[in-house]
């Protein structure tokens, strides 16, 4: 099972890919489903830390992922799973926009 409790430190180390997702209009509850529905799945795998799916209050169609992965091939190896194929090819005929931009630590702590 993946630790749950991470320091300031674990946090800091890893591969993040920071995600947004404009939904189409009268797609936000599918995207918010296909979204929800890649947690558990997603933090089963051993090279994930967290995967944070974030809804805007304000804007029902705009969503924002945090992904934290062990180092940049496990983020390669999330994106070969079926779990994420199958979320994919739903989600991206619903979105009107999706942006992600990887990122690595340049600070310790």
């Amino acid at each position: 099972m993946p630790q749950t409790a991470f320091t300031p430190s674990d946090l800091n180390k890893g591969f993040v890919v920071a995600i947004t997702i404009e939904a189409k209009e009268n797609e936000g509850e599918a995207v918010a489903a296909l979204l929800e529905a890649l947690v558990a799945p997603t933090m089963a795998e051993p090279g994930v830390k967290l995967f944070l799916p974030y809804r805007s209050p304000t804007n029902p169609l705009q969503f924002f992922l945090f992904e934290l992965y062990r180092d940049e091939r496990a983020w390669a190896e999330h994106q070969a799973t079926a779990h994420f194929k199958e979320a994919i090819a739903e989600l991206v005929p619903r979105a009107a926009k999706r942006e992600r931009v990887p990122y690595l630590p340049y600070t310790s702590l």
